[in-house]
């Protein structure tokens, strides 16, 4: 993982922080060593950096499934439902699952009830969270790699994020190009109907900046796209608590796209407040969740 930024960056002086406290191995890079190691890139603007060798790429399909196939391994009763929205007061037993195209129709019962929907959250619990969720459109973008060319490959270029540009990528992973995407908040929008094909203006919004950063890449053709969400909180954190009239209802979103890789600690987060009667964090509770939109939390 490579994080480059201007002089001064504040992101970059509190990851530092964060991955000494955690005791993570990085290097840091000023911009001499940067332009020696990255010639690919082009380092305008950027004035130093951090690189984390034992950091890697999550593939998050196959992580998916095979989260999936572990959990039935030893036990879990998956299914795929349409979940109905609880609604009352106390506890509830059970909840509704719509029929249909490969549901299972029916109740489900359990003491305690988790939901973590993503983007759906607010949909499925709009009273509550239509205001304090924003779902966010996000488009990404592979570019072609040139036959032979191995810079946009590892151990040439890892997965990077230029700070300053509020933009991220990874290397030619899978043999699908480089990937590139803008860390910042799109249009708001829902994630049943928006549409998932990228637009003339993202196409040419990112075909500049490749163009500026990976100056080899100019005019390379677009192989593939993606149009996703973020789920975003107010300020960024997450948010995991109760349900305000449900007691053993729990509420576990707002990923604002950093969600993912943090699935095992929200997991075991979440299951401390529910069997151990671990304190809460504050900062995730619904409460501190505003209705206006001010990312602190990246």
């Amino acid at each position: 993982m490579l994080w480059l930024a201007e002089s001064g960056n504040s992101q970059l002086a509190a990851t530092k922080e964060v991955l000494r406290r955690n005791g993570v191995e990085f290097e840091e890079l000023e911009r001499d060593a940067i332009v020696d190691s990255y010639p690919q890139i082009n380092l305008e603007g950027i004035a130093s950096g951090i690189y984390e060798p034992e950091s890697g790429v999550l593939m998050a399909r196959r992580a998916v499934a095979a989260v999936v196939a572990e959990a039935v391994r030893t036990g879990v009763d998956f299914r795929l439902a349409a979940i109905a929205e609880p609604r009352g007061r106390g506890e509830i037993e059970s909840i509704a699952s719509s029929g249909g195209a490969n549901f299972a129709k029916g109740q489900l019962t359990a003491k305690q009830f988790v939901f973590a929907c993503g983007a759906w959250l607010a949909k499925l619990f709009p009273e509550i969270l239509r205001d304090r969720i924003f779902p966010t459109r996000q488009s990404v973008f592979y570019f072609a790699i040139p036959g032979g060319d191995e810079r946009f490959s590892t151990p040439a270029l890892p997965t990077w994020l230029i700070k300053n540009d509020q933009c991220y990528g990874m290397p030619d992973l899978e043999c699908r190009g480089l990937k590139v995407a803008l860390d910042r908040h799109g249009e708001r929008v829902d994630p049943d109907t928006q549409s998932r094909i990228v637009t003339p203006k993202e196409v040419d919004e990112i075909r500049q900046y490749v163009a500026y950063r990976f100056p080899a890449l100019a005019g390379a053709p677009i192989v593939e796209t993606r149009v996703c969400q973020y789920e975003n909180t107010s300020n960024g954190d997450f948010l995991i608590d109760r349900h305000r009239t449900l007691s053993n209802v729990w509420f576990a979103g707002g990923g604002s796209g950093h969600g993912f890789k943090h699935g095992p600690a929200v997991g075991e987060y979440i299951t401390g407040q529910m069997l151990d009667g671990a304190e809460p964090e504050e900062r995730f509770l619904l409460d501190k969740k505003e209705t206006i939109q001010h990312r602190t939390v990246y």
